[in-house]
């Protein structure tokens, strides 16, 4: 079997935001996949282990092998699929929307994600529920104000984008570290409507085969 013609492997963690985000993306696009979990807690953390930094030195879930590549960091990985698999697209044509898209999915992925990430609140320690929850209100408080500009059913227009890619789960690290949603009536809704895709709901940490039982839906 030729390398392009492999299955891609997706290293993943059920409960990974960044990983959630390529799962979504693998759906929509109607890429099948295996899928490897890497428990990011267990074991002191298998993303610490020598065979998983020798895929990511970043020590860093999600990795997907694709093409015969290895790539890391998931709006590269999501940037590759759309460039060789462009249907359905998750950029829009439009050069304006296009920006916007990008500004609200790196708003999410830099401004807000890194600074709640599991790495991060080991090192606060016992005040980490509360570090987390005023990271993701300072970074949703900014994100309702921008979506409210941009915002159709959807987080760029009436199409489905990687704005909403990265919305969805970083909602989900929000209701689990008990922010109160309550301010956000945009993101709430249109997280709503996400949710009832199928791409999203096939993609949802409840849903994957290394979700413990207790957890599964």
């Amino acid at each position: 079997m030729s390398a392009v013609a492999a299955k891609p492997i997706l290293y993943s963690y059920f409960r990974s935001s960044c990983s959630w985000r390529v799962r979504i993306a693998l759906a929509l696009k109607g890429i099948s996949y295996d899928l490897v979990p890497v428990n990011l807690v267990k074991d002191g953390g298998q993303q610490f282990s020598t065979e998983f930094k020798a895929l990511n030195p970043m020590k860093q879930v999600p990795v997907l092998k694709i093409d015969g590549i290895t790539l890391s960091q998931s709006l590269a990985i999501i940037h590759y699929l759309e460039e060789t698999r462009p249907n359905p697209r998750l950029l829009p044509q439009d050069p304006k929307k296009r920006a916007q898209v990008r500004m609200v999915a790196d708003h999410i992925a830099s401004g807000i994600q890194p600074l709640q990430n599991l790495g991060i609140l080991k090192q606060i320690g016992e005040r980490k529920m509360e570090w987390a929850q005023n990271c993701i209100a300072s970074g949703f408080q900014a994100l309702e104000q921008i979506l409210q500009h941009t915002a159709g059913r959807y987080c760029v227009g009436d199409e489905v984008s990687m704005a909403d890619l990265c919305l969805v789960p970083q909602v989900a690290n929000a209701e689990r570290f008990k922010v109160d949603m309550g301010p956000y009536p945009t993101i709430t809704r249109i997280n709503k409507a996400l949710l009832e895709l199928e791409a999203f709901k096939v993609s949802h940490p409840c849903r994957q085969p290394d979700t413990p039982a207790e957890l599964r839906a």
